[in-house]
C-alpha cells in the first residue's frame, strides 16, 4: 500500500470519520498530559528509554540540533494507547449510506455552513489564489476536525517516537518524528503545542508531519505555519496548498451524482460521474467514500440538497427510516443508541442487545424488522 497524507492510520471511507480525531483539546494547564485518559500519559518503559536513547546518539545526522532532541522530549514518553490503536485497526466497513449519513449530516452541513460565512474572505482568498473551491476547502475542515472541533490533543513527539519504537511501522514513524522534531526546529510550534490525533496527525486538517513539512503554508505572514492556532487560515491555505500540487484543476467540479456515472460504490445506491479533481481528493484519503463525502459536503455548504437518488435496504432488510426510527424507539424505551441518524454503529448495536436482553431474548445485537414492530 503506497502511503498518502492519512491512509497509513485510519481509511477514513472504512470508520466513522470521526475516527480520525479524538475529542477537542483540552486547555492544558499542568503539561502536555494534562487532561489525557491514563492511556495516553507517559508510562515507565525500559525498551522505549533505550530506543529514545538510541535515537537521540543518531539524531544529529538527520540534521537535528542537541537543543531540539532536549526540548521535543522533555515530558514525552511511552503511550500505551497508541500502540494498543495502532494494533487494533480493524477494517470497519460502512455502506456509503451510512457514511455519507455521518459525512454529510445535517449537523455537519448547518456548521460547515456557519463556518463558510465566518470564514468567507480568507476561504474565497484561498481559491482565487490556487484554484481549489473554497467549499472544498472547507469540507475537508469539517470531515477532518468537525470545522477545527476536534484536532486531537495527543502529544505527537510522544506518539510517534511511540509508534516508531513499536516497530510495526518502526521506520515511517521515525521519519515522521524527525518531521516533527525538525518543525519544532524550524520555530513554527513548541514541542507543548504540537499535539495531534494518535498516529501523528495534527491541526485543523490533519496534516501529518512529513506532508506539513512538504505542504504547509504561513498564509498570515507571521513567519509561523500554524496549522494549530485558533485562526484556521494557515491549515486551510495549507489543504489548498496540497489539492493544487497533488493535481487540481482550476474551475472544474468534483463531480455529480449522475443517472450515468460510472461509479458506484454500494450495489442500488446512487452513482457518480467524476472529474480529475476527485482523484485529487483521494490523494487526502486514498477512498472512494471519502472523497464522494467531502464532495457532497462542499455541494451541501454551497447550498445543494441531499442526493436525489435513494439506497436500498440494508442487509437486515431495513431502510435508513427504518434504521432511524428503530433508534427513536430504542432510547424512548431508554437504551441510549447515540443519537438518531440511521447509522447503527456500536452504541446502537449495545441498545439493541440490552432491549433484547430485558425482553429475555438472545442478546445477538442485530437488527430486524420484527425487532422494530417489537418496540
Amino acid at each position: 500500500m503506497t502511503f498518502t497524507r492519512r491512509n497509513f492510520a485510519l481509511t477514513l471511507g472504512a470508520v466513522g470519520l470521526s475516527a480520525c480525531v479524538s475529542s477537542p483539546a483540552p486547555k492544558r494547564s499542568g503539561g502536555k498530559s494534562a487532561g489525557l485518559a491514563a492511556e495516553f500519559r507517559p508510562q515507565a518503559n525500559a525498551g522505549y528509554d533505550a530506543w529514545v536513547a538510541s535515537f537521540k546518539s543518531r539524531a544529529g545526522g538527520y540534521g537535528l540540533s542537541a537543543a531540539t532532541v532536549t526540548a521535543g522530549f522533555r515530558g514525552a514518553g511511552y503511550l500505551p494507547g497508541v500502540v494498543k490503536r495502532d494494533r487494533n485497526q480493524t477494517e470497519f466497513k460502512r455502506s456509503l449510506e451510512d457514511y455519507l449519513s455521518i459525512a454529510a449530516s445535517d449537523e455537519r452541513v448547518a456548521k460547515g455552513r456557519a463556518a463558510f460565512a465566518r470564514h468567507r474572505s480568507t476561504l474565497n482568498a484561498l481559491e482565487a489564489k490556487y484554484g481549489v473551491d473554497a467549499t472544498i476547502i472547507c469540507a475537508i475542515w469539517g470531515l477532518e476536525s468537525q470545522y477545527g472541533e476536534r484536532m486531537g490533543d495527543i502529544p505527537i513527539i510522544s506518539s510517534t517516537s511511540t509508534l516508531a519504537f513499536d516497530g510495526r511501522r518502526g521506520a515511517f514513524f521515525e521519519k515522521q518524528l524527525v518531521a516533527a522534531l525538525k518543525i519544532i526546529q524550524n520555530g513554527d510550534i513548541t514541542a507543548d503545542r504540537m499535539v495531534g490525533s494518535w498516529a501523528g496527525a495534527m491541526g485543523h486538517t490533519q496534516f501529518i508531519p512529513t506532508s506539513y513539512q512538504g505542504f504547509a503554508v504561513d498564509f498570515t505572514g507571521d513567519g509561523r505555519r500554524d496549522i494549530w492556532s485558533v485562526d484556521p487560515s494557515d491549515a486551510l491555505a495549507s489543504t489548498a496548498a496540497y489539492l493544487q500540487r497533488n493535481g487540481w484543476t482550476r474551475g472544474i467540479k468534483w463531480g455529480s451524482e449522475s443517472a450515468s456515472g460510472t461509479l458506484q460504490p454500494q450495489a442500488g445506491g446512487p452513482k457518480f460521474s467524476t472529474t480529475g479533481n476527485f482523484r485529487a481528493i483521494k490523494r487526502y484519503n486514498n477512498s472512494d467514500a471519502y472523497a464522494i463525502g467531502v464532495g457532497h459536503l462542499s455541494d451541501r455548504i454551497g447550498g445543494a440538497g441531499p442526493l436525489r437518488g435513494s439506497f436500498p435496504p440494508d442487509a437486515n432488510g431495513l431502510t435508513k427510516d427504518d434504521r432511524i426510527l428503530l433508534q427513536k424507539r430504542l432510547t424512548a424505551r431508554g437504551f441510549d443508541t447515540g443519537g438518531a441518524d440511521g447509522v447503527l454503529g456500536p452504541k446502537s448495536q449495545a441498545a439493541i442487545s440490552d432491549y433484547q436482553r430485558s425482553k429475555g431474548l438472545a442478546a445477538t445485537g442485530i437488527p430486524s424488522q420484527d425487532l422494530l414492530r417489537g418496540l
